[in-house]
């Protein structure tokens, strides 16, 4: 049997999304760990896998998926007989692809750069992020008001995506304690079967 193998970095939050919902689906898959701190994702054999020299990298029978919220995408579609995570309703998955993109963009370079400040030394600035930050956390506190999830009645994807630098937000100087909204949310995907944590980080890693 093709072992499907994830190529990542334990304390990268785009790669635990990968790894969490590789766990929620219930897959056995190998953990292959890159060495960032030594370049190696940026050494020909990695780049052969992702022209961009990004983790992570889903390897399945051969074919290798780039990108966190791609492997999302690919994992649902092709694993998920349910149809859950990624439903085939064409309206939903816009919602879904909506949510991708926060967590590409505001999630990214908000709850997730501050956190690279602190906990990578990251030459970001650290207040601009922390600002987009709050912003994102102000709207999200508002669409989760009378809802468990952040699209559908049901954990989907968007979720996933969505959830680890957002639960992660405090190593950044981040706070949630405003956020009553989003922490119950943090807790529900933490409900899910399968789920897995990633690593807290001591501030001042500086790996």
């Amino acid at each position: 049997m093709n072992t499907i193998k994830l190529h990542g970095f334990p304390l990268s939050g785009h790669s635990h999304r990968a790894e969490l919902f590789a766990s929620v689906l219930g897959l056995d898959i190998e953990i292959i760990e890159v060495a960032l701190k030594q370049g190696a994702h940026k050494q020909p054999e990695f780049l052969a896998k992702n022209i961009f020299g990004q983790v992570p990298v889903l390897e399945d029978s051969g074919e290798f998926i780039n990108d966190s919220n791609g492997i999302l995408v690919y994992l649902a579609s092709k694993f998920d007989t349910s149809e859950q995570w990624y439903p085939s309703n064409p309206l939903i998955q816009a919602e879904i692809q909506r949510w991708l993109s926060i967590a590409a963009g505001p999630v990214a370079f908000g709850p997730a750069a501050a956190r690279l400040v602190n906990v990578f030394g990251a030459g970001l600035d650290h207040e601009n992020a922390k600002q987009i930050a709050y912003k994102l956390f102000d709207t999200m506190e508002q669409h989760l008001a009378q809802r468990e999830w952040l699209v559908s009645d049901s954990a989907t994807i968007a979720d996933i995506a969505n959830f680890t630098y957002i639960a992660h937000a405090p190593e950044g100087d981040v706070s949630l304690e405003n956020y009553p909204n989003i922490k119950k949310w943090l807790d529900n995907v933490r409900s899910l079967q399968g789920f897995i944590p990633m690593q807290a980080t001591p501030v001042g890693l500086n790996a």
